[in-house]
């Protein structure tokens, strides 16, 4: 079992930026590869960005390269999503997860463990 937490997120105007985490406890931190999903009201939960366990390789989804970082450290069991140049499009609510994989995948059913979520909330 893993357990994941997320932090970070609050209410920022466009443009602004906030840096979420993710704190892991439970198994191997670094057998995982990690993943950050976000949900608004009335959609899907959609991909934002993943990154292999060693942290060498990462995924974006289009609607975010560029303006978001995805990292990890190994040392203190974290992951961490940089949000820059935040839109009211990227409001909803996110969700750290966990999966085995050998490179970064950019679906939910890939990955095993999931945090509660945090909402993240970009005024116009």
């Amino acid at each position: 079992q893993v357990q994941l937490v997320e932090s970070g997120g609050g209410l920022v105007q466009t443009g602004g930026s906030l840096r979420l985490s993710c704190a892991a406890s439970g198994r191997t931190f670094s057998d995982y590869g990690m993943g950050w999903f976000r949900q608004a009201p009335g959609t899907e939960r959609e991909f934002v960005a993943a990154i292999s366990w060693s942290g060498r390789s990462t995924a974006y989804a289009d609607s975010v390269k560029g303006r978001f970082d995805i990292s990890r450290d190994n040392a203190k069991n974290a992951v961490y999503l940089q949000m820059n140049s935040l839109k009211p499009e990227d409001t909803g609510v996110y969700y750290c997860a966990a999966g085995y994989m050998l490179v970064p995948r950019n679906r939910p059913s890939e990955y095993d463990y999931w945090g509660q979520g945090t909402q993240v909330t970009v005024s116009s």
